[in-house]
């Protein structure tokens, strides 16, 4: 896990880079079924909602999920699992809901009196794959690439 300032600004950014694209992947395929072109579409989309997701992570969001995991967890007692549980379902629990608002604000084709509905119902949607990819598949990728690029600190 990070120590430095620097090395929380490139975890943020790996994390930003695999989630967002995995999350506008899914959003696509969902909308418009699967296809190989929705690789390329996800990866269209990636600079515009990865900027917005790490501007989120890393100066709002990820330290308010730091501050609550440490409400829940006491990394002297507990296992470190368990703080990257904690720190990773909240980071979710309020990324989630966020991105999916701006999604609804910058992708919404159903018109703006419809915007509350659809950002309910993409937030309901994309919470349980947020929360599966985080947990099960980005997370470990992740802790695994930024372990080999900081594995002599």
């Amino acid at each position: 896990m990070p120590k430095t300032k620097f090395q929380d600004l490139i975890y943020t950014i790996i994390m930003v880079i695999v989630m967002v694209y995995a999350m506008v992947f899914y959003n696509i395929i969902s909308i418009e079924g699967p296809s190989n072109q929705a690789f390329i579409m996800a990866f269209k989309e990636l600079p515009i909602m990865g900027l917005i997701a790490f501007i989120l992570e890393f100066f709002l969001i990820g330290k308010i999920a730091q501050k609550l995991a440490l409400r829940l967890v006491n990394p002297k007692e507990d296992k470190p699992i368990m703080m990257i549980l904690a720190v990773s379902s909240i980071i979710v629990a309020f990324m989630c809901p966020t991105m999916s608002l701006i999604g609804s604000l910058l992708f919404n084709f159903n018109g703006f009196e419809n915007i509350i509905i659809n950002w309910l119902t993409l937030t309901i949607k994309n919470f349980p794959m947020a929360l599966f990819w985080q947990i099960f598949y980005a997370g470990p990728f992740v802790r695994l690439i930024f372990r080999h690029i900081f594995k002599n600190n």
